[in-house]
């Protein structure tokens, strides 16, 4: 946790807090690179909240960074999602909400999960993360991504 959120959490305890928030699509041909997270045991897209002073596309690029060892080319935006799903409840009782932004996100080296915050790292194509347990937000954006290929984009 930042030292942002830290000092915000000193004054509100485990309230809702809102708080923006980027996500990697990270993928090769039909697969994408998620994450299973330890603290839900659920797979989902890489990302994290953004640091006061820090651009979203910096956001993005050092969150892959510290979960998977790696660098990014960030090269667009997927879309913006938010709402019900992208509530969270973490296990000492926090409540967050994002709003995250998803951006199109190469790898430019070899990742490897940080075991502190992951459990394993894994390549799968859409069929597959249909049966995974899986934060259900990450439906909405790799759909979006197909619609995008679909169309040419």
């Amino acid at each position: 946790m930042s030292e942002y959120v830290l000092s915000i959490r000193a004054r509100i305890g485990n309230d809702l807090l809102l708080l923006p928030g980027v996500t990697a699509v990270i993928r090769e041909s039909d697969r994408f690179l998620l994450a299973r997270h330890a603290h839900s045991g659920l797979w989902s897209l890489i990302g994290g909240g953004i640091e006061p002073g820090e651009t979203p596309e910096e956001a993005v690029a050092r969150e892959v960074f510290e979960e998977t060892g790696a660098r990014v080319r960030v090269s667009g935006i997927v879309g913006a999602y938010g709402g019900a799903p992208l509530e969270v409840v973490y296990p000492n009782g926090d409540r967050v909400a994002y709003v995250a932004v998803a951006y199109h996100c190469r790898l430019l080296g070899r990742a490897s999960p940080d075991l502190d915050e992951l459990l394993e790292l894994g390549w799968f194509d859409q069929e597959a993360i249909a049966a995974l347990p899986r934060r259900e937000w990450i439906d909405a954006v790799i759909a979006d991504v197909a619609r995008s290929l679909n169309a040419g984009h």
